[in-house]
C-alpha cells in the first residue's frame, strides 16, 4: 500500500506498482502462470517480502468460435462470409448516419439480446450458402465457452508475467540476493523461459552505476582543487580525511534508526562529504596562518581547534537544524527525505567531534612541507 502519486510514478517508470518487480518471461501463457504461482510462494518466504502478488491474467468467460473449414466447403462457404455474419449479429455492423438538424447518428445493427446472449442461441444463427440454402453455425463451426487470459503483456516481443512485492525492514539489494537464491535452488525453468528483476530494484542498480562513476570523479576534482588551493599534498591529504570520519557518523545513523542503504542515502553521503571537507579547510587554514605568524606546532595545533570551535560548530549545527523537519518527517515523501536527513546528521556529529580532534593531532606529521614551502 502507498500514495496514489508514487504508486503512478513507479508504473510509469518501471510498469509495475510495486518496488520490486520479477519478470517471468516465456511463450506459453499456462506454463507461465505455472511458474509465477511457484515463484510468488517462494517470495512470502523471504524475509522483507510484503504485498506479493501475481498478475491476474486469467478470468475472462469467453466464446470461443473455430470454423471448419471443411464442412464450410461443402456448402461452398468462405470463411469471411462466416465471420461477416457473426461480426454483424453479435458484434454489431453500422448501417448508415441518421440526421436530426446539425446531429448525426450512427445506425447500429445487430441481433436483438436475446438472440445473441448465449452459446446456445449463437450456434443457431444462419448462414446463407450461394445455392441458398440457411445453413447453421454449429453445423460449420465448434463452439465452446472458456475462461480466457484477461491481458497478455509483452516486453521486447515477448510473454511475459509479472510477480510484484514490495520490501519492508530491509535493503532491496539483500532482499533481490535471498530471492535469487531461493529461486534458482526451488525452480526449474524449462529452456526458452527466463528471469528478469525489475522496479525499484531496477532503477536503484542504474543509480547506483552512475554513482560509482560519478563519486571517484568528484573526489578526483576535489582533491586537485585543494592541492590548487594549498599547493601541499599532505595538507589535501589531511583535509581529505574528514570524509572517513564523516562516514562513520552517516553509516551508525543508518545503523540506529534501522534504515538501509539507499539511493537518497547515498545522496546523503555526498552531501555529507562536502560539508565535512569544509570543515576541514577552515581548520587547516587557519592552522597554516599560525605557523606563518610564527607559532610552534603544537601550540598551533592546540591555539587553531579552540579558536576555530566557533565556526566548526556553527557550520554544523545550522546545517543540522534545517535538516531535523527532514529528519523527524513521516508523511509522503519520507522514504527520501529521512535517509538524506539521518546520514547527513549523523556525519556531522562524528565529523565535527573528530575534526577538531583529530586533525589538530594529526597536523604535526602534515606541516613539515607547509613550512617549507613558507
Amino acid at each position: 500500500v502507498t500514495q496514489p502519486i508514487a504508486a503512478a510514478v513507479d508504473e510509469l517508470l518501471t510498469g509495475t506498482k510495486a518496488e520490486l518487480a520479477i519478470k517471468i518471461f516465456g511463450p506459453d501463457m499456462e506454463i507461465l502462470k505455472e511458474k509465477a504461482a511457484e515463484i510468488e510462494a517462494i517470495i512470502r518466504e523471504v524475509p522483507g517480502a510484503a504485498d506479493v502478488q501475481k498478475d491476474q491474467v486469467t478470468g475472462t468467460p469467453q466464446l470461443r468460435i473455430r470454423i471448419d473449414r471443411k464442412a464450410i466447403a461443402r456448402y461452398g462457404i468462405n470463411v469471411e462470409d462466416v465471420q461477416n455474419v457473426i461480426r454483424t449479429a453479435v458484434g454489431g455492423e453500422s448501417a448508415g448516419q441518421l440526421f436530426e438538424g446539425i446531429r448525426r447518428f450512427d445506425i447500429f445493427v445487430r441481433f436483438t439480446e436475446e438472440a445473441r446472449d448465449r452459446a446456445e442461441v449463437i450456434q443457431h444463427i444462419l448462414i446463407a450458402a450461394p445455392g441458398g440454402a440457411k445453413v447453421p453455425l454449429d453445423q460449420l463451426a465448434s463452439i465452446e465457452e472458456i475462461v480466457g487470459p484477461r491481458q497478455i503483456t509483452r516486453e521486447n516481443n515477448q510473454r511475459f508475467i509479472t510477480v510484484q512485492t514490495n520490501v519492508r525492514g530491509r535493503d532491496i539489494g539483500s532482499f533481490v540476493a535471498d530471492g535469487r537464491q531461493a529461486i534458482a535452488a526451488k525452480v526449474q525453468m524449462p529452456p526458452g523461459y527466463l528471469i528478469s528483476w525489475g522496479g525499484q530494484f531496477e532503477l536503484q542498480q542504474q543509480a547506483n552505476q552512475r554513482l560509482a562513476l560519478v563519486v571517484p570523479v568528484t573526489l578526483l576534482i576535489i582533491l586537485f582543487l585543494l592541492f590548487m588551493n594549498f599547493s601541499s599534498l599532505k595538507n589535501t591529504f589531511l583535509i581529505l580525511l574528514n570524509i572517513p570520519l564523516a562516514l562513520v557518523g552517516g553509516v551508525v545513523g543508518l545503523w540506529l534508526t534501522g534504515q538501509n542503504l539507499s539511493v537518497p542515502s547515498s545522496i546523503g553521503f555526498i552531501a555529507l562529504f562536502g560539508i565535512a571537507l569544509e570543515n576541514g579547510m577552515v581548520l587547516v587554514t587557519y592552522l597554516n596562518q599560525l605557523l606563518r605568524d610564527g607559532g610552534d606546532i603544537d601550540q598551533a595545533s592546540i591555539k587553531g581547534a579552540c579558536l576555530r570551535l566557533r565556526p566548526v560548530l556553527m557550520t554544523a549545527i545550522t546545517t543540522a537544524l534545517g535538516l531535523i523537519p527532514l529528519l523527524i518527517s513521516s508523511g509522503t515523501g519520507s522514504e527520501v527525505q529521512r535517509p538524506l536527513a539521518t546520514v547527513v546528521v549523523g556525519g556531522l556529529v562524528t565529523s565535527t567531534i573528530l575534526t577538531l580532534l583529530v586533525i589538530p593531532a594529526l597536523y604535526k606529521w602534515f606541516a613539515v612541507k607547509v613550512e617549507k614551502e613558507i
